[in-house]
């Protein structure tokens, strides 16, 4: 059977037009909401690395019968600490699934103090400046004031 010219059926110009321009204004709305809010991801995950720091220091209670000492510090959590008060059961393998203490979102250490001011052990994230105190992106993140 052959076809004739009028059967073969496509998108016009215009109507290609129409839905370039369409999903631009859908880029241009969505894309403005995304990357406008980069510094609010990493305070997030800030705050999730925290409370997975926490869990793995409340496991270390559990094997071990107290909290790594500031001196021993979060690497406690990945290799047996070598001063101090030594573990008495220190789990094969760690505490942290990744076997490495993580960075904060801007690239600094977590500050970890033990026994703490404000509980059994402090964690703070000085925010985006690496500086104690701070406003906005250079706010400080502290375990003690997370929900």
């Amino acid at each position: 059977m052959a076809r004739k010219k009028s059967d073969r059926r496509g998108f016009t110009l215009i109507e290609l037009m129409v839905v370039v321009i369409i999903l631009g204004i859908l880029v241009g709305f969505i894309g403005v909401r995304i990357v406008g809010k980069p510094e609010e991801a990493r305070r997030t995950k800030a705050r999730v690395q925290m409370e997975t720091l926490e869990t793995a220091l409340k496991l270390y209670r559990l094997d071990n019968g107290l909290y790594p000492s500031t001196e021993q510090g979060l690497q406690a959590l990945v290799e047996p600490p070598a001063v101090g008060r030594l573990p008495r059961a220190w789990r094969e393998g760690g505490y942290l699934e990744k076997g490495k203490v993580p960075k904060d979102p801007w690239g600094y250490e977590y500050v970890y103090l033990s026994p703490g001011i404000h509980g059994d052990f402090d964690l703070t994230s000085y925010g985006g400046d690496g500086e104690p105190g701070g406003e906005g992106r250079d706010e400080d993140i502290n375990n003690w004031e997370l929900d």
